[in-house]
């Protein structure tokens, strides 16, 4: 592995990180506070081409792998966290298996119009009865001639509210192993049936909309049908791939932002007539942050380089997003007890750093699920 960024990497790396400092940071506290992410942020994603980086050029998007999302998804949730969450879903777990598992006609009806952003997408698998038994969901769908009938509610949908695209896995035979009778879905918002339910009220990532997807005989033709019938859970699972590269990720811009904050206020704040940061106290502190934060970010822009080339990566995956979640979240908590009782006030953005930070080590499989994943690997 070269541990360079190419040419094209590096400008599309700085190219966020310009967008994420002036456009985001002023924004995200304000994005908090309101429950939603400006429109003028999702326009400016747009403009840069952010919503279609892992599609192909030649359905409109840019054409660049996981490595390039990854380095993106650090400067944004660096700033904003809410952002960052939205565009790694997008491009995640809603262009990159519709562009690996879909029809040649699916993809040129929706992937043009996801890269540009005049749809956004959301994945929807987790019901009340499963989270981490992923496999263990009760919403179906029924054959019905040419047609396909879905019914149930889906729970814990990023972007559902504002989605005009759904991924949706359903039960489609109820007399097979659990994981091998469920099907994937392309579901265009908006169909008779279809309805958006309760929107959660979150410790942090505020400004991302969490909300109830409901299907109430909701009708698709069968040509919604994504991969094979029976056989959605593969789909599943090597999507979540993809979405732990981006939630570590999105760990890492968290990390580096309470780095980056813990640094400066170590350098302004003084105690007993110096910086604090001359204290050996605050200098193990910032010293165990920067070192978990770059084991965390080689980490993964490994899992990152081996899924651009097709090469197994799901260890590597869990490996990277168990790593740098409990690194984001340590940082967080190094970040706060560093600036004292002013990191526990909101006026500092530590606070929120604390609280988005959290949810990394439990969206796109708690940390558990990753131990599991990484010691079955190994014990094989």
């Amino acid at each position: 592995m070269d541990f360079e960024l190419t040419e094209e990497e590096t400008l599309v790396r700085d190219m966020a990180r310009e967008f994420a400092q002036k456009e985001l940071a002023p924004r995200a506290k304000q994005h908090d506070k309101q429950g939603f992410i400006d429109q003028a942020v999702f326009d400016g994603l747009a403009e840069l081409g952010l919503w279609g980086l892992t599609v192909a050029e030649e359905y409109g998007g840019a054409g660049m792998g996981n490595l390039a999302l990854a380095l993106v998804l650090e400067e944004l949730n660096a700033a904003c966290a809410s952002t960052g969450v939205t565009v790694s879903v997008h491009n995640s777990l809603v262009c990159s298996p519709l562009g690996k598992f879909g029809s040649e006609d699916q993809k040129r009806e929706w992937l043009p119009r996801l890269a540009t952003g005049e749809v956004l997408g959301c994945y929807s698998l987790t019901e009340v009865s499963s989270g981490s038994d992923a496999a263990s969901l009760r919403a179906t769908a029924v054959r019905d001639g040419d047609e396909w009938v879905l019914n149930g509610t889906k729970m814990w949908v990023t972007t559902g509210d504002r989605a005009g695209f759904i991924i949706v896995y359903m039960r489609t035979d109820p007399d097979v192993h659990k994981s091998k009778g469920i099907t994937a879905f392309l579901v265009p918002a908006g169909l008779p049936g279809f309805s958006v339910g309760k929107k959660e009220k979150k410790t942090g990532i505020r400004g991302s909309t969490t909300v109830e997807l409901i299907f109430e005989n909701v009708r698709v033709p069968h040509t919604s049908v994504l991969g094979e019938v029976d056989r959605g859970f593969p789909i599943a699972m090597d999507t979540l791939d993809g979405g732990r590269i981006g939630i570590g990720a999105q760990a890492v811009g968290i990390g580096q932002a309470c780095l980056d904050a813990s640094i400066k206020y170590a350098n302004e704040r003084e105690q007993f007539g110096k910086p604090i940061g001359r204290f050996q106290a605050i200098q193990w502190k910032i010293a165990d942050m920067s070192a978990r934060l770059n084991a965390s970010r080689l980490l993964v822009r490994q899992a990152a380089w081996l899924r651009d080339r097709g090469r197994p990566c799901s260890r590597e995956a869990a490996e990277a997003k168990l790593l740098s979640s409990t690194m984001a979240n340590f940082c967080a908590d190094e970040c706060l007890q560093i600036h004292g009782g002013a990191g526990y006030t909101d006026e500092f953005p530590v606070e929120r750093f604390f609280r988005d930070a959290r949810i990394t080590e439990i969206y796109e499989g708690v940390t558990d699920i990753q131990r599991l994943v990484i010691a079955r690997s190994l014990l094989r």
